[in-house]
């Protein structure tokens, strides 16, 4: 089935997205593994999974619509030297997500591509809902508790 070409380029904007969001999950959740914060580890380990799950769902999506995925493309991946600036740096990248997925929703609107929109329906909700919900928390955490009490809790 041919697909928008305005589209599937959006599609792959958000692709670049989700592959830099696995990319800063997948060494910040070694990093939290290396330095003994396994709950750190353990949950970002499992962002790093849905961003996986996100990804495989933009590119089967652009091949159903005859489209090419980009693999190389990549957004910014900012890698932090401490647990806060891991966390703000890993909601940077969910807040950018979540602009970009409000636009390309808005074209699949305009252009009628429902089923793309509903897609991206499902990436919105885990990035508001849940990512960048629980990033906000542990931010806010460890301004309420102070770092160290904050890391010694995700052990």
């Amino acid at each position: 089935m041919k697909g928008n070409k305005e589209i599937i380029n959006g599609l792959n904007q958000l692709l670049a997205f989700e592959l830099a969001a696995m990319d800063q999950y997948f060494i910040h959740a070694k990093m939290y593994q290396d330095w003994g914060l396994n709950k750190l580890f353990e949950r970002i380990d499992h962002e790093f999974d849905d961003e996986k799950g996100h990804a495989s769902l933009l590119i089967e999506r652009m091949l159903l619509l005859e489209g090419t995925p980009d693999m190389k493309t990549r957004e910014e991946v900012v890698i932090g030297k401490t647990v806060p600036e891991m966390l703000q740096s890993d909601l940077n990248v969910e807040l950018a997500v979540d602009a970009k997925l409000k636009s390309v929703m808005a074209l699949c609107e305009k252009e009628q591509d429902y089923v793309s929109r509903d897609i991206l329906q499902t990436l919105i909700n885990d990035t508001e809902s849940d990512h960048a919900y629980w990033l906000g928390q542990q931010l806010g955490l460890i301004d309420k508790i102070g770092l160290s009490n904050y890391l010694q809790s995700q052990m």
